[in-house]
């Protein structure tokens, strides 16, 4: 909002990896090898419909195609028209019925050849909207109210499309399938080209080799919190009850989405895991800072982007009523996502509250942008190039979601956190016990309490730690790591 065969054991790596003796392992190095050819790819991505995980796959995509290979996006309808400009094809899909002119839906096959408009993430907007009281609600009580739907609301998608995939994959002809996904489409596993997953999520999501899920849950390689949770790394309390309320509520789905998966000619999907692991190669978009292989390692297939900042972003010039600011007032950046800010009561408590502090800000307004009235400290729009923008501010407001984390990280800028669903109270819950930002309660939070964590993350000590932070991560370059696995895995099938 994550696989495939995993190990029993082995031993650990000095890098925090358990040896996959059992599994097809594409090593780090290869991954930075020239290709032993210069034909073109053809590359499939499907990201999830939302922006977060789409954004991620269009950075991945962007440096392929620079590299002279076709790219070719399975997006949901709602994209139409919007990534074609960046020079990828467009293969769509619909994860529902789709409206057409006189009301009625498509042909129940799943692809998306009505031509009608749509609001690009319009499935998981319209979806947001409609469970968004859900949020106010503890991450315990969000599994049965929120995260079942949220569930079967991916699982119908996958089914409902898996006709027009087969269709599309034969097609296009990939010589290599990237899902950044939480569920399963057997379709992309029985096509018979390479498969390699990316978790654009908390890596929580994650399974490692010697992790059992389950009410019980005995993980002898080390704990790491429930995903979905929220709750703290170095306190225990609640993970078990968390754990038997997820078995409880989410079982049976899975029994069922399993069933049908392996009807498909897919493998079976590992116990309550929605989408399978490659067995080839995996990614996952989450800095070394903050991970959490220490306590939890992984296995040899999963490669760490530590962030993947895409590079098609416009320049932004910062408007003159945020520019020029007196002494003690910072520039900061607000955004709860695309989903998040359709949350127009809570934006306009955001800004309301902000508007009485010292400082300036740059306000993300997402979909409901013409309800959100903005004071004179404060400059915005419905959508702005966010890699564009955190590089020129001091500090973020953010939900935690995935993308804007790691982004902030990368660009050395610690973080207010105000999750919202999903993911997001883990990643909001480890940037503040790792001291990279302050969690705050997103619908109860006083102006105290937002004065008090500005003034944290603000500080000089703060401030110069993330500073230090971005500069390594950015070192390390995460984007073309990404670009030279997929590439490597890809050679090593179509030349093979």
């Amino acid at each position: 909002m994550a696989g495939g065969p995993v190990t029993s054991g082995g031993p650990v790596t000095s890098g925090g990896h358990v040896a996959a003796a059992e599994l097809a392992v594409v090593p780090v190095a290869s991954a930075t090898m020239a290709p032993a050819s210069t034909r073109e790819l053809t590359v499939l991505f499907m990201p999830e419909s939302a922006y977060g995980p789409t954004n991620q796959c269009v950075g991945l995509g962007h440096v392929l195609h620079a590299r002279g290979h076709r790219v070719v996006f399975a997006a949901e309808a709602s994209w139409r028209g919007r990534l074609a400009p960046l020079g990828f094809e467009e293969e769509l899909v619909d994860l529902a019925a789709a409206p057409t002119d006189d009301g009625s839906g498509v042909d129940g096959t799943g692809t998306a050849d009505t031509g009608v408009e749509q609001d690009a993430g319009a499935f998981w907007k319209d979806f947001i909207r409609e469970t968004a009281p859900e949020f106010r609600k503890p991450t315990i009580d969000q599994l049965q109210g929120f995260l079942r739907p949220t569930w079967q609301a991916l699982v119908d998608g996958a089914m409902f499309c898996e006709p027009a995939l087969r269709t599309m994959l034969a097609r296009v002809s990939p010589d290599i399938v990237v899902l950044d996904n939480v569920v399963a489409f057997p379709a992309l596993l029985t096509y018979g080209a390479p498969y390699i997953r990316i978790v654009s999520c908390n890596p929580l999501e994650i399974r490692g080799p010697l992790e059992i899920r389950g009410p019980s849950s005995v993980r002898p390689a080390g704990t790491v919190p429930p995903v979905f949770s929220g709750l703290p790394a170095d306190d225990d309390r609640g993970w078990a009850a968390f754990r038997a309320e997820h078995d409880r509520t989410h079982r049976p789905l899975w029994q069922s989405f399993n069933a049908w998966v392996v009807e498909q000619g897919a493998p079976p999907l590992p116990d309550l895991e929605f989408v399978h692991t490659s067995t080839e190669a995996n990614l996952y978009v989450f800095p070394e800072e903050v991970d959490y292989v220490d306590a939890r390692p992984l296995a040899d297939t999963w490669h760490r982007m530590d962030s993947s900042v895409r590079g098609t972003d416009t320049a932004y010039d910062l408007p003159e009523g945020v520019r020029d600011r007196s002494p003690g007032s910072a520039l900061i950046y607000l955004s709860l996502g695309s989903l998040g800010s359709a949350d127009v009561a809570l934006m306009q408590r955001l800004v309301e509250v902000l508007g009485r502090t010292p400082h300036r800000y740059i306000v993300s307004l997402g979909p409901q942008h013409a309800e959100i009235e903005l004071p004179p400290t404060m400059a915005g729009a419905e959508f702005l190039p966010q890699t564009s923008v955190i590089p020129q501010v001091d500090a973020v407001i953010t939900h935690g979601g995935n993308n804007t984390t790691t982004e902030s990280l990368h660009f050395g800028k610690p973080m207010v956190l105000l999750p919202l669903f999903w993911d997001q109270y883990d990643n909001a819950q480890r940037m503040h016990e790792t001291g990279h930002g302050v969690r705050l309660s997103t619908y109860t939070f006083t102006d105290d309490d937002m004065t008090a964590a500005l003034d944290t993350v603000l500080a000089p000590a703060m401030r110069d730690k993330l500073a230090e932070v971005g500069a390594r991560i950015r070192a390390r370059d995460g984007l073309t790591r990404g670009v030279d696995l997929i590439e490597a895995v890809a050679r090593r099938h179509a030349d093979g």
